[in-house]
């Protein structure tokens, strides 16, 4: 039996049965690992842990190159942080290790989340399983392309601007955004705090169920944690959906939209109007605006939170041969200089000007505003609808290298996913069909905030009326 292949839940009936031990499960899965990951390169590197632990879940996890592991090396897939191994666990990473998670590794990415591909990794790029040639979409790409090749069951991911979603549209797996405040960031690396959400990338919706009741819930060393009562997210798995209304966003159908992703997604549009949806066309003047308001915020916060990495109290560190009379800021400047990669200056460059003398009115301040009428937008939109529904991405994979020169057209990857962050709100993505290349295609829900089960519910009902999910790359 490939229990590689199986997804978490049908794992636990075999334990539940005895036809299967967590020791024969994580041998399976790393064995998998070393006959496919040369090829794929989902993983940075492998825990030096791996607990043959008995327990509630004992399943294969990834976790994704951002997430503080006590004493395992932690890097963001950066060279600035090479070698750095933090002294405690991030809180997703506790909740893990109590409900007996076996972390099998940690999931490569780009550089400090910084990315659409998983190209800008100082690891070097994933590759996806439906085609090697192409990306798995990113940032965390590490993790989609370990969970749809089988590397482990269950994967972990954190979405700034869709890094959970997107990589899981190209990946044909399930990926979910929870609710800002809904998972704690404790532990987190930060790319920009008021964006920033940990979330499941898994094979199906009951595994995605499953792992959120593991990881969210009130934090208080997370000052952005929100004090609500978590539910069973299982209990969400309702095998329908009539009566429930899905407002379909019509700014999201314009040029720009690739004619099979169309396809594959009024597919699906049609699918839940079958099961019984009320599905409605809405507006979301503001959707537009999105990505530019997005590359104001992030970068700003970025700038910031990079601002800690400078050669002094951990990781890379470097020293000109030739040292100036001001040696310290020699130091800074040759660490930075040699520790971030292109993406990562670039970011930290705009950042900075949005936030300098003559320009934050202009820019920050202005994106913020633009930020709250998004917001607004999507509450309106909430009075008439449950669930807002659009394409995960505009497009299916892209060519390794295709874009990595052309930042514009990667900022654009993004532009159905940002929304959700910038308002805070959970969003999924769901596999919804194929393009003729054989390349998934994924479906994007968003509902209030905290209202998680409202998806779970939704994509449930529409997964057990496809096949999408079932489908597997051949490697």
């Amino acid at each position: 039996m490939k229990l590689h292949s199986l997804t978490a839940h049908q794992i636990l009936d075999l334990y539940k049965t005895q036809k299967a031990s967590p020791q024969e499960v994580l041998k399976d899965v790393l064995s998998r690992i070393g006959l496919i990951d040369s090829r794929v390169h989902a993983y940075a590197r492998l825990s030096s842990q791996n607990d043959l632990t008995q327990g509630v879940c004992a399943i294969p996890i990834a976790i994704k190159d951002n997430m503080c592991t006590k004493d395992e090396e932690i890097t963001c897939s950066s060279r600035i942080l090479k070698g750095f191994r933090p002294p405690y666990d991030a809180a997703v990473v506790e909740r893990i290790k109590q409900n007996a998670g076996m972390i099998v590794g940690f999931a490569n990415m780009d550089e400090f989340a910084f990315g659409s591909s998983t190209e800008t990794s100082c690891y070097g790029a994933t590759y996806n399983p439906w085609d090697l040639s192409r990306v798995p979409g990113g940032s965390s790409g590490g993790s989609a392309a370990a969970v749809v090749a089988d590397e482990t069951l269950w994967a972990l991911g954190s979405d700034t601007g869709g890094s959970i979603r997107q990589p899981a549209s190209f990946c044909g797996i399930v990926g979910l955004k929870p609710t800002y405040g809904r998972v704690s960031r404790y532990g987190l690396i930060a790319f920009a705090s008021s964006l920033d959400q940990i979330g499941p990338l898994t094979k199906d919706v009951r595994d995605c169920a499953m792992l959120m009741n593991i990881i969210a819930g009130y934090d208080e060393r997370d000052s952005t944690s929100v004090n609500e009562p978590v539910p069973d997210y299982t209990k969400a798995l309702v095998h329908d959906v009539r009566g429930i209304k899905i407002g379909v966003v019509k700014e999201a159908f314009v040029e720009g939209l690739d004619a099979q992703v169309r396809t594959a997604v009024e597919g699906a549009i049609d699918q839940l109007k079958k099961l019984g949806a009320t599905v409605k066309e809405i507006s979301l003047p503001h959707a537009p605006y999105a990505v530019a308001t997005y590359y104001i915020v992030a970068t700003a916060e970025a700038s910031s939170n990079l601002a800690r990495f400078d050669g002094v109290r951990y990781g890379l560190r470097q020293s000109p041969a030739n040292m100036r009379k001001n040696g310290l800021m020699d130091m800074y400047e040759e660490t930075r200089a040699k520790g971030f990669g292109d993406e990562a200056k670039r970011r930290i460059m705009l950042g900075t000007y949005v936030l300098s003398s003559g320009y934050y009115d202009a820019y920050y301040l202005r994106g913020q505003k633009v930020r709250t009428l998004i917001k607004q937008d999507l509450d309106e939109a909430f009075k008439e609808c449950d669930v807002i529904l659009t394409p995960t991405a505009p497009t299916t994979a892209f060519k390794v290298g295709e874009k990595i020169s052309d930042p514009l057209s990667m900022y654009l990857s993004d532009i159905y996913t940002i929304t959700a962050n910038l308002a805070g709100i959970p969003a999924i993505s769901i596999p919804c069909g194929f393009s003729k290349q054989g390349l998934p295609v994924g479906l994007q829900l968003m509902a209030r905030a905290f209202d998680e089960e409202m998806l779970l519910r939704v994509s449930y009902t529409y997964e057990q009326n496809t096949e999408w999910h079932l489908k597997k790359p051949s490697l």
